[in-house]
């Protein structure tokens, strides 16, 4: 559960590549439009991106190819070192980091998986997974203990002595996960990791992710271009457009919010039951009870399309509870039907 503490900050970050980029930036005074850009022969990958990732939190960054997503997380980690800005991790400031505090940074508190496995092939699962912990000069004993458990938590128990060429694309991907869990980090990034898996894997890479979360707690932030994925994994979603952020919010307030076109065409065939959640469709609880009383309760953060099955089979109002277990309105047949003949 995220709270409201923000983990890492990104105030006015930009990256621009080409000749003299830093200076046309300044000379802007931190701000420079398509033309500007244009006219200083600049790339905008990254421009003027402000957002909070907060603690405990799935924060997912989408946008289509181009758009600037990897490039911002990889800014966020200094693997690409932005034009200007401030980036700040547990209130540090990245960007003044030294080379080597921020090798310390990556090694001891990020966790990073990509799209590409980039697993070692000379390697078993349990070498590409101790492989970090190596790095950081843990004995042989803690960090083959410490990979032994990151293994059987993403489900590869007995593989132990597998090399990669000898997995699928799903278990290769789970030893890319274990491995980047294995140095324990306070925040941990992931780029479209799923997105050359085939659909069935794909969506049980999803399903473990989601498990794993649940057990982990990380503050995470994630990249896809899939808006479906983004509505399964993301407690908030920004969405980028050549190089900046359009809009940021929880899938639901996207969906039923859109800042403008762009984001309305992303979300346009979304079915909005699998966002809308019971909280915001509710209705306050009436002071006597229906004739035939009430068919059960869901909870405020159940989404229409959970809550779906129960309402049809009772037809009767359900009360809704919150997550402390109060109840806090009721939920009536039509108010779900309304929804779910929405597209």
């Amino acid at each position: 559960m995220a709270t409201n503490s923000p983990k890492l900050e990104c105030r006015s970050v930009w990256k621009l590549f080409g000749s003299g980029a830093a200076e046309a930036l300044q000379e802007g005074g931190g701000k420079l439009d398509d033309a500007a850009l244009e006219q200083q022969q600049l790339i905008g990958a990254v421009r003027d991106v402000n957002l909070e990732v907060l603690e405990g939190e799935i924060f997912v960054i989408m946008g289509l190819s181009g758009s600037g997503k990897s490039t911002l997380v990889r800014c966020m980690s200094r693997l690409i070192e932005p034009t200007a800005g401030e980036i700040l991790f547990n209130g540090e400031n990245l960007l003044t980091a030294s080379a080597a505090r921020m090798i310390e940074i990556r090694r001891h508190q990020m966790g990073m998986v990509f799209q590409h496995f980039a697993l070692l092939p000379h390697l078993t699962v349990l070498g590409n997974v101790a492989f970090p912990l190596e790095i950081q000069g843990v004995d042989r004993s803690t960090r083959e203990e410490r990979a032994t458990k990151m293994i059987e938590l993403v489900g590869l128990e007995g593989r132990e002595e597998f090399f990669p060429n000898e997995l699928s694309g799903g278990q290769q991907q789970r030893v890319g996960i274990a491995r980047s869990l294995s140095v324990e980090p306070e925040i941990w990034f992931l780029d479209e990791p799923f997105s050359a898996l085939d659909p069935l894997i794909r969506r049980e890479m999803q399903d473990e992710f989601i498990r794993l979360q649940n057990v982990l707690k990380k503050t995470i932030v994630f990249i896809t271009h899939d808006f479906d994925e983004a509505i399964r994994l993301a407690d908030r979603v920004a969405i980028m457009k050549d190089g900046k952020v359009v809009q940021t919010g929880t899938p639901e307030e996207l969906v039923l919010n859109p800042a403008d076109d762009y984001v309305a065409e992303f979300t346009l065939n979304v079915t909005k039951a699998k966002v809308v959640r019971v909280r915001t469709i509710m209705k306050r609880l009436p002071e006597k009870a229906p004739k035939g009383g009430y068919g059960g309760t869901v909870l405020a953060g159940d989404t229409v399309a959970e809550v779906a099955p129960l309402v049809e089979n009772s037809k009767k109002t359900l009360r809704v509870l919150d997550e402390q277990g109060e109840i806090v309105g009721c939920l009536s047949r039509d108010d779900v039907v309304t929804i779910m003949m929405q597209a």
